[in-house]
């Protein structure tokens, strides 16, 4: 059998449906556009997972008999509320505590040093001098680039003033009209496809329902976390409380790695304050415990309806789709994977193939 032959056998059995070849061209063009005008469309992606995020909230109005509008109104009135607390209140404090840990950072190393030191002496055989000389070296290296990042950070975002105002204009007004024309959008764009959409249709409503029910019940889980990282660190008195929060908080949005990833900042902050002590690991058990009930029973009952995906696919959705688009590659990896074995379970595999036909009543 010649390349030619096993070449047209393959195209026969996955794009003899004329469908098949009109779902292809979309993907290649919404992932094209995607990639090509993703930072010029920030803004109106932000705002879509933001109206993903609400629309459940003003369903459940209109199911208790609200019309449409009135609910919109609810909601977006609710959602200014919040974002001028986020912005007037959180990010302040976060801010405040951020300097203050940067402005406490030479004492940390320092206290890191005589740490290393110290240890050195009580067992000189497995640790010499010169490995702390190295660990130090490296340790101070890492702090003068993570020095340099924040203060070029800081120089772009003054930079970017006009950009963050222009978000917060924006947005807002594009999380509206999303709302509020939801049926007549979404009839727009069923206008531009062909009448004939069996599978798209079919791929569609299930990642409708998995995006929404993902966005949903991850800010749910942001928000769960967050305030019980705060007040378990409260409770034991550890400072820069506000900001170990909003990290603990934030790395549920990568699994399995943010959860590693936030130990470092949350150790190193405990073991500045309270030294190598039992408040020590009364911190890192009592973390331990939140990460667990995390994973074990928050996640569970909050995507619940999820597609299952393995955890190596999961990684590898996060390290790709973060690789390409940043941020939102991270937040929309499980999605993503998760419509890509959509795609490949109902993908039509030629018409000699009986199990993968549509229903008659749904032809």
């Amino acid at each position: 059998m010649t390349m030619k032959s096993l070449f047209k056998g393959w195209m026969e059995r996955y794009f003899s449906d004329e469908e098949a070849v009109v779902l292809l061209i979309v993907l290649v063009l919404g992932f094209a556009a995607v990639i090509c005008l993703g930072q010029m469309l920030a803004p109106f992606f932000t705002a879509l997972v933001l109206a993903f995020l609400l629309e459940g909230v003003v369903a459940w109005f209109e199911r208790r008999g609200l019309p449409r509008l009135a609910s919109v109104l609810l909601v977006f009135l609710f959602f200014i509320g919040a974002l001028l607390a986020l912005a007037l209140i959180i990010m302040p404090l976060v801010w405040n505590q951020t300097v203050e840990l940067v402005q406490e950072a030479p004492r940390m190393f320092a206290s890191g040093q005589a740490w290393l030191d110290g240890l050195q002496s009580r067992y000189p055989t497995l640790i010499t001098p010169a490995q702390i000389e190295d660990w130090i070296a490296t340790a101070g290296r890492e702090a003068t680039q993570l020095g340099q990042r924040a203060l070029t950070l800081s120089l772009a975002s003054l930079g970017n003033l006009l950009g963050l105002l222009i978000y917060l204009v924006l947005v807002p007004i594009l999380v509206f009209f999303l709302l509020k024309d939801r049926e007549r959008l979404t009839q727009f764009l069923l206008s531009l496809l062909p009448r004939k959409r069996v599978l798209m249709t079919r791929i569609w409503h299930e990642m409708d329902d998995q995006i929404a029910n993902y966005i949903r019940g991850k800010a749910i889980e942001i928000l769960i976390v967050g305030v019980a990282a705060f007040a378990t660190f409260w409770a034991f008195g550890l400072p820069y409380t506000a900001l170990l929060a909003l990290i603990v908080g934030l790395s549920v949005l990568v699994p399995y790695i943010g959860a590693a990833v936030a130990t470092l900042p949350v150790a190193a902050v405990a073991g500045f304050h309270f030294g190598i002590s039992e408040q020590f690991a009364y911190v890192l058990i009592a973390y331990a415990v939140l990460q667990a009930l995390d994973g074990n029973v928050l996640v569970p009952i909050l995507f619940s309806e999820a597609v299952n995906l393995h955890p190596v696919s999961i990684i590898l959705a996060v390290l790709f789709f973060g690789g390409i688009w940043g941020f939102w590659g991270v937040f929309f990896a499980i999605p993503l994977a998760t419509l890509l074995k959509a795609l490949v379970q109902a993908w039509p595999r030629g018409v000699r193939d009986p199990g993968l036909r549509p229903p008659t009543g749904e032809a």
